[in-house]
């Protein structure tokens, strides 16, 4: 079981270079849980008191107002982790939703803490991993602050976009109203450039699935 679980902490991203020792500590402080799909598994405003490192699954970062209107500032999958704020011992920052069902690793702060008192090459991996990632929420930032949404719904989509049997196509089905949520803006706005991208011949909707033809124009 040990060394089961020493591999599966290899493929979580915050802990990229760590030896097998310090893996092995993590390891037998961990326990793992399932959830079913559409299970909110922490409440922004709550107390923090657990990382969680995902295992299986995929499930959404986001954040709401009192009249329930959603940003979701991430959709995450094996290999991610949420929860790293755990050590200031503040609220959380942000609600965390399954969009399938998940396996979901927990380590609580005082284990966590008490594994980088033993283990210290484990905080400079997480110092590293953590810089990472605030790099990437600065990006998103800075295009909520300075793209329109035609601008963030591009950027959206060329991110999303893989390359399959030569066609740039949008992995994720995503609903108009989950892209919305993903970058800030309504499903009816999204809905509009969507109509206008396609009646320009820049993106096509094959079963259920985004095709994206043509890299889309700088401006709407």
């Amino acid at each position: 079981m040990l060394a089961a679980m020493i591999e599966t902490l290899k493929k979580i991203s915050i802990f990229n270079g760590l030896s097998d020792d310090d893996l092995a500590a993590l390891a037998a402080i961990v326990v793992t849980r399932h959830y079913p799909k559409n299970a909110v598994i922490v409440n922004e405003g709550e107390k923090n008191d657990t990382m969680f490192l995902v295992l299986q699954g995929r499930l959404k970062i986001y954040v709401s107002d009192a009249t329930g209107h959603e940003l979701v500032l991430n959709i995450q999958g094996e290999g991610d982790y949420f929860g790293e704020m755990v050590l200031d011992e503040g609220p959380r920052s942000a609600s965390v939703m399954t969009l399938e069902p998940c396996e979901l690793a927990m380590i609580t702060r005082r284990s966590l803490q008490d594994c980088i008192a033993a283990n210290p090459s484990l905080a400079v991996a997480m110092i590293h991993n953590l810089i990472h990632r605030c790099r990437i929420l600065t990006g998103n930032a800075k295009d909520l602050a300075l793209l329109d949404v035609y601008g963030r719904l591009s950027k959206l989509l060329m991110a999303l976009a893989e390359e399959r049997d030569g066609q740039l196509v949008v992995g994720e089905k995503l609903t108009k109203q989950a892209m919305g949520d993903r970058i800030g803006a309504s499903r009816e706005m999204v809905s509009r450039i969507l109509k206008d991208l396609t009646a320009g011949g820049y993106v096509r909707m094959e079963k259920g699935r985004l095709h994206i033809l043509r890299k889309p124009p700088a401006h709407w």
